[in-house]
């Protein structure tokens, strides 16, 4: 009975839980591009060819009220050979088993509490299959649609291809002052401008366990006067996942993958082939047992009327 149980909560509990996000769980995604461009806002001139990294760190721990979510602590910073660039934070409140932000406790973006996340967060829901999910850019506050576009292989290991492409999009709160002749102004003074940004981004995923295995971000940002005349090149970066990354994301995913698989088809096959085997065994020998007890009490009943 012992097996049989084992198998009924490795399929009923254990695999469930395995397909959650972890409640504790630390992520680092870091994309590069050895030949972008940015403008250094120091002289006002667009730097080129130059390297430009955007890593994203997340921190994640028990969310209060419910140990069906996780809170994520999030921040991104972009650089350029030890130059900082740009930087944000962000933290979001994380449904562990659809991936999905929920609401909750005190989100924010760069500090903005007004914010409502939707969408999914990093991760993909374990066994997704759907063609379009929303996915939340914390750039443009909006969940524009990852768009399943076709199936690859990564590092050996199948994946499934999702497209997001963000039209030019005003960066909500971005308004700076830009001095006018950055903008092609023949003036003296500073412009208000906007954070505009044009983005294409591709994830891969692996579909049994939802894990991020590879990720693509070309990206370009512009200043742009809230005239709408003129703009200035912010950062121009084809901006890929490191050859290293991948290959440990990868191989984390073959592991989730096989723990998986193994706690919904054939663990708990063999833990209830196992079991049933014993249980047969036991009621054979249970039966057995009985007969040659009742034989033999046949057997002492005859010798004592012989007596």
């Amino acid at each position: 009975m012992f097996l049989l149980t084992s198998a009924l909560l490795l399929r009923s509990y254990v695999a469930d839980e395995l397909e959650k996000i972890p409640a504790r769980i630390e992520l680092t995604m870091r994309l590069t591009d050895d030949s972008a461009a940015y403008l250094d806002g120091g002289t006002w001139e667009v730097v080129r060819d130059v390297p430009v990294e955007r890593l994203t760190e997340v921190s994640g721990s028990f969310a209060p009220g419910s140990t069906d979510w996780t809170t994520w602590q999030m921040s991104t910073a972009v650089s350029s050979r030890g130059t900082p660039l740009a930087h944000s934070e962000r933290r979001v409140v994380v449904d562990r088993e659809t991936g999905t932000a929920a609401n909750c406790c005190g989100e924010y973006v760069d500090g903005d509490r007004r914010v409502r996340q939707a969408g999914l967060v990093l991760q993909w829901p374990a066994g997704g299959s759907w063609d379009e999910y929303p996915f939340y850019d914390a750039d443009i506050r909006a969940a524009p649609p990852m768009v399943f576009d076709g199936n690859a292989t990564v590092g050996g290991l199948f994946a499934r291809r999702y497209v997001q492409t963000v039209e030019a999009a005003q960066v909500p709160g971005s308004a700076r002052p830009v001095p006018a002749r950055a903008l092609g102004r023949e003036r003296s003074g500073t412009v208000q401008a906007n954070r505009w940004l044009e983005l294409e981004r591709t994830y891969w995923v692996e579909p049994v366990t939802g894990r991020v295995v590879d990720a693509r971000e070309v990206r370009r940002e512009t200043l742009r006067p809230k005239d709408g005349r003129g703009e200035r090149l912010l950062l121009d970066a084809d901006l890929q996942m490191t050859e290293e990354l991948v290959a440990a994301k990868v191989r984390a995913a073959e592991q989730e993958r096989t723990l998986l698989l193994a706690a919904r088809s054939w663990l708990p096959v063999a833990l209830g082939s196992a079991g049933g085997a014993l249980l047969v065994f036991a009621v054979v020998r249970e039966l057995r047992a009985r007969r040659a007890a009742a034989e033999d009490a046949d057997g002492r009943g005859i010798d004592f009327k012989l007596g």
